[in-house]
């Protein structure tokens, strides 16, 4: 055995110098970052003045738990938002195998040729399962991920929807002072994402798929009326028939649905990612929606109550994210989810004391 073990290739010679395991200047550079955080006016001056890393460590700021880190991205957001606003804020959702993250690629690139900047975000409350799975999305995005005039961000850390929702606003806050003009918010999750996504986007466009079934069976009716289009992809090949009846049976549906807030009656159409037919159909239809809704004094009207929410949003995670941190609250909690599992005490009287608790002078 110690015969093997001496002609080992693995043998390190006596005399000769060995090159160090670690990459030392990656390691210096690591450890100079986490020494030194820029402020607040140098991470804007890079935003604004187009620095991809320090746009992006802004973006990261913004995604951290940590306080520090915390507070000084709030301070990023700030110097931001006076040149916040000008984008249109674009949410795509769809059902599994939908394909949109290859639509997303088609779509971005369709954008750039006409000059527009894009920014892709995501939603995704599933995260803390998947561990990040929205960065294999990312890499079927290969046009737009070359491209100077995009950025594509994977879902921010694990965590409540509330939590992943208010980052995603506030990196589309530092996208448009970045010089973004559209911003694209995908749905990973699927659920209360929808909602969330809804709530932060001037248009909502729903993938669909034909021939997967029952056409109107695929979908909750809450994420169509929530829909400002719907446009059926894979719309190629002998695919194009099933896709344009699909079409019509989506049109029809949404003629039966309550009118929108908007005034604005959503359209069904039909593309193919793969083959950008119909592509630019898509991006017209929004542009109608677009001009509609703000002659009809829409669109800067939603924009306000989407702002107004998000004080209400914020005010409930912080009041929650609080209680459960309250010294009384969390030392009772465990005891009390002990003797609700032994049905000694029922949920709604340990509701009740844990309330108590936490009021309690």
């Amino acid at each position: 055995m110690a015969e093997r073990k001496d002609r080992s290739a693995l043998k390190v010679q006596k005399g000769v110098p060995q090159p160090s395991s670690v990459n030392e200047q990656e390691r210096n550079r690591i450890i100079s970052s986490k020494r030194r955080l820029l402020t607040a006016e140098e991470y804007f001056a890079g935003i604004r003045s187009g620095s991809r890393a320090l746009f992006s460590q802004a973006i990261t700021l913004i995604e951290s738990t940590l306080p520090e880190h915390q507070d000084i991205s709030q301070e990023i957001i700030e110097l931001c938002l006076p040149y916040s606003g000008n984008s249109f804020r674009i949410g795509i959702t769809g059902v599994p195998g939908v394909g949109k993250s290859t639509f997303i690629d088609s779509f971005g690139m369709h954008l750039i040729g006409q000059g527009h900047r894009v920014a892709v975000l995501a939603v995704d409350p599933s995260s803390g399962r998947s561990k990040g799975s929205i960065l294999g999305d990312k890499t079927r995005m290969e046009d737009l991920s070359r491209s100077e005039e995009a950025f594509i961000r994977p879902s921010p850390s694990a965590g409540s929807l509330g939590g992943v929702a208010r980052k995603t606003r506030e990196s589309i806050v530092v996208c448009e002072a970045a010089g973004f003009d559209v911003i694209l918010v995908e749905t990973v999750g699927v659920g209360q994402s929808e909602t969330a996504v809804h709530g932060m986007v001037d248009f909502f466009l729903l993938l669909m798929l034909a021939g997967a079934g029952d056409e109107l069976q695929g979908i909750k009716r809450g994420i169509m009326e929530m829909c400002d289009a719907i446009f059926i992809n894979k719309a190629d090949g002998s695919n194009r028939t099933k896709a344009e009846a699909a079409r019509v049976e989506y049109s029809n549906a949404l003629h039966l649905f309550p009118a929108s807030p908007s005034g604005w009656t959503p359209t069904a159409g039909v593309c193919s990612a793969m083959t950008r037919d119909g592509i630019p159909d898509v991006w017209e239809t929004m542009q109608q929606y677009k001009t509609f809704t703000t002659e009809n004094g829409y669109f800067n009207r939603k924009r306000e109550e989407q702002n107004l929410l998000i004080i209400r949003e914020t005010v409930s995670e912080q009041l929650l994210s609080h209680f459960y941190h309250h010294e009384r609250v969390s030392r009772l909690l465990a005891e009390l989810e002990k003797l609700v599992k032994e049905q000694k005490l029922s949920a709604y009287q340990a509701a009740r004391r844990l309330t108590d608790a936490y009021f309690k002078p």
